[in-house]
């Protein structure tokens, strides 16, 4: 009698610290599960009143702190200061240094199914509304067979590009297409998806421009970033990968970039040294013309930064 009374008595224990427990471990693996949600790379898409604007999210896990980077309006991909799950919303603040605002520009947003949306307020004063998917991988399902390649500057005028909008503007002088300086982009008319893509520049002293592929990841060029880190250096992709080895900086003469983008995965080649060698890029650039990573897109060449560069040769190989 005294056995059993003893095994009801650990019975009824037993249930009581299950029962007690329960909603706690159920608790922590429901907020564990809903963290996760978030984990991963984000396109964004941040809508002012008066035009929509890309922007990047990488959202991290180390230990047990979030951690994020971010790529806003314009720039390179930067660390958050502040970043946290609450509630059920993510939340986190990018700050006015970075955003030209005069306050930290702070996002709350929650999951809808696949889609992440809120609000932020925009450095207007109003408030924007923002919404972002789950960044493709890209991964090439093939072996890619090449295309015919297209010239894309045919040495005369601004044929098949257009300006990205208003100020100083594009020429062509001696079979050189030339940037303004502090003015426009320039457009390429078609859109591409896998490519190879074979481009001749001359980077005159503290000048400044880039190739965008796609419209959204920028190989630099340039002779003006000597103090900026190494993935703002001629041959590195915006913010996140850089040439290695670094070839001397060389104004006022012609070179070469041989570019291969397959999916995100990129080889660059300039003055016939690999100088990236098949690396992924991770995400958009600043000054992306979208964040639809998984749509095909034009070439663009940076013209709003300073000096002038001259390109000339501008041959695309599509992958078929």
């Amino acid at each position: 009698m005294r056995i059993e009374m003893k095994g009801l008595h650990l019975a009824l224990i037993f249930c009581g610290f299950s029962i007690a427990t329960s909603p706690l471990l159920g608790a922590a693996q429901a907020a564990q599960s809903s963290e996760s949600a978030f984990l991963g790379r984000w396109d964004l898409t941040l809508k002012a009143p008066d035009r929509e604007y890309p922007s990047w999210l990488d959202v991290t896990l180390d230990g047990s702190a979030l951690k994020a980077e971010f790529v806003g309006r314009w720039g390179n991909a930067r660390p958050l200061p502040k970043i946290e799950i609450s509630d059920g919303a993510l939340k986190f603040v990018s700050p006015k240094e970075e955003e030209d605002s005069k306050q930290d520009l702070s996002f709350e947003g929650r999951l809808t199914g696949a889609t992440l949306s809120g609000t932020v307020n925009g450095p207007d004063g109003k408030e924007w509304k923002w919404t972002g998917v789950k960044a493709p991988a890209l991964k090439s399902p093939h072996t890619p067979k090449w295309g015919k390649p297209i010239q894309l500057f045919n040495g005369k005028d601004l044929s098949g590009w257009k300006a990205s909008g208003p100020g100083p503007t594009w020429t062509v002088q001696d079979g050189n297409l030339i940037t303004p300086g502090h003015g426009q982009e320039l457009i390429n008319d078609q859109q591409f998806k896998d490519f190879k893509l074979q481009v001749e520049f001359k980077c005159d002293k503290d000048s400044n421009s880039g190739v965008y592929l796609r419209g959204r990841y920028e190989v630099q060029v340039e002779t003006d970033s000597q103090a900026e880190p190494a993935s703002h250096h001629t041959g590195g992709v915006y913010g996140f990968l850089a040439a290695s080895p670094e070839l001397p900086r060389s104004p006022d003469q012609w070179q070469t970039f041989d570019i291969t983008l397959l999916g995100r995965m990129l080889t660059v080649v300039q003055n016939g040294k690999t100088v990236i060698n098949n690396q992924e890029i991770p995400g958009i650039t600043g000054g992306a013309l979208n964040s639809h990573e998984g749509e095909p897109g034009p070439i663009y060449l940076q013209g709003s930064e300073k000096g002038h560069v001259s390109y000339r040769k501008i041959e695309l190989t599509p992958a078929e």
